[in-house]
């Protein structure tokens, strides 16, 4: 008897190995597999790794017009539209999103995007390598001529990494990582040191601490929205004295001429959403994202922490606002020579960004998309050193800085 259970065992183990096998691999073999297996075999084995294989082949996102070698160029790239045959609800809350935007800004400032290599831009290297996510299809919707920058990009693999387009892969804060880390967006070390980051990085299995996705993405919502936005701006604004930085940025930022009346550039930022220009939108997101928090903080905790972080924008808009008159008085007095963005003089032009010609400018520049950034991103995100070490003393630092710079130009000035 043993005997024979010893043989039934060996019979059965690769048995049990080849089912295992076989759930893993794709349900619907393609002829496609047959040639990529040996040109791009981390493809074939990415694909048949995901859920996806199970229900679909290669055609179904790439179409049945390339079966060869000879016709390569008829392979369709997929686009949003794809994903939305299977994933109409995730398309949909993604269109109504800042993401489905991220390539808009690019677009929309080409004095800027016209400067940078073509390498930097088109392919990838630079800003349009997280932007890309607003190739939303192949058409030229508004300003956005899709395909144009860079016949790769897409959207729903920018976190879906493909080709395993892995749910469980975007669920991890390492989806966001790529993206939201360094200069201007330190997401990810911000939280990656915060005690929300280390709750969750000691213990996963117990996700003990939030992730970005459980504050940003609450119950799978793919909108992605925050009250402040991108450049943490709001209109109108109640406290007077911090509506009086405001109007400055905003005069540097184009969207507000010198007299304080719209400029043409207003409809961009609103556009692709870069600000909160009415109560009723802030107040919406902010309600929201209160009780996302609540979910883990007493009420009262939430509110606090997120009006401290609130603050934490005037006290740096203030000092930005002061940076910003200081190279604003040397245009006004001609230390400065400007020939850009004549509109908003005698302000400079925030959204040339690093395209300056003056050390000053230079400053006024790191000022705006890195120590500003960094002083209210920290401050939401439970990362006090960042906020302190790293964005508001540098801000003051550089203040300091600016001022002797712009004295030593005007003493150069009357010699």
């Amino acid at each position: 008897m043993n005997c024979k259970r010893y043989i039934l065992g060996i019979l059965v183990i690769p048995f049990l190995f080849f089912s295992l096998f076989l759930s893993t691999a794709a349900a619907k073999p393609s002829p496609c597999e047959d040639c990529h297996i040996k040109l791009n075999p981390g493809i074939v084995k990415d694909f048949n790794r995901g859920k996806m294989a199970k229900n679909l082949t290669c055609k179904s996102c790439h179409g049945k017009d390339h079966m060869s070698a000879d016709d390569v160029d008829k392979a369709k790239l997929p686009t949003i539209k794809t994903c939305k045959r299977c994933h109409s609800k995730q398309a949909k809350q993604y269109m109504s999103g800042k993401h489905a935007l991220g390539l808009l800004p690019i677009t929309a400032f080409p004095g800027f995007a016209h400067q940078q290599p073509q390498a930097f831009i088109a392919g990838q290297k630079g800003c349009n390598g997280c932007h890309n996510l607003g190739i939303t299809d192949e058409k030229v919707r508004d300003s956005t001529a899709a395909r144009k920058y860079y016949k790769y990009g897409m959207d729903c693999q920018n976190c879906h990494t493909r080709h395993a387009f892995s749910k469980a892969e975007a669920l991890q804060p390492e989806a966001c990582n790529s993206c939201h880390t360094g200069f201007d967006h330190a997401q990810w070390e911000m939280w990656s040191h915060s005690k929300h980051g280390a709750a969750y990085n000691t213990d996963r299995k117990a996700h003990r601490g939030p992730t970005c996705q459980d504050c940003h993405m609450d119950k799978g919502d793919h909108r992605v929205m925050t009250a402040w936005g991108f450049l943490a701006l709001r209109l109108p604004e109640s406290d007077k004295e911090w509506m009086g930085y405001r109007v400055t940025i905003l005069q540097a930022l184009g969207v507000l001429d010198k007299n304080g009346k719209p400029t043409a550039r207003l409809k961009v930022v609103k556009a692709a959403n870069l600000a909160r220009l009415d109560k009723a939108s802030w107040d919406q997101e902010r309600d929201r994202m209160e009780k996302i928090c609540q979910q883990c903080h007493s009420a009262n905790f939430a509110k606090e922490n997120l009006k401290n972080a609130d603050l934490m924008i005037k006290a740096s808009d203030k000092i930005f606002a002061e940076a910003i008159n200081v190279v604003a008085d040397l245009y006004k007095d001609g230390i400065i020579k400007k020939d850009t963005n004549q509109a908003t003089f005698p302000y400079p032009d925030l959204l040339t960004f690093y395209e300056v010609r003056t050390p000053i400018e230079e400053s006024l520049y790191t000022m705006f998309m890195d120590y500003r950034m960094k002083t209210y991103q920290a401050a939401f995100h439970g990362m006090p050193d960042y906020t302190t070490w790293y964005g508001y003393a540098e801000m003051k630092k550089t203040l300091v800085d600016m001022k002797e710079m712009a004295e030593q130009m005007r003493l150069n000035q009357k010699k």
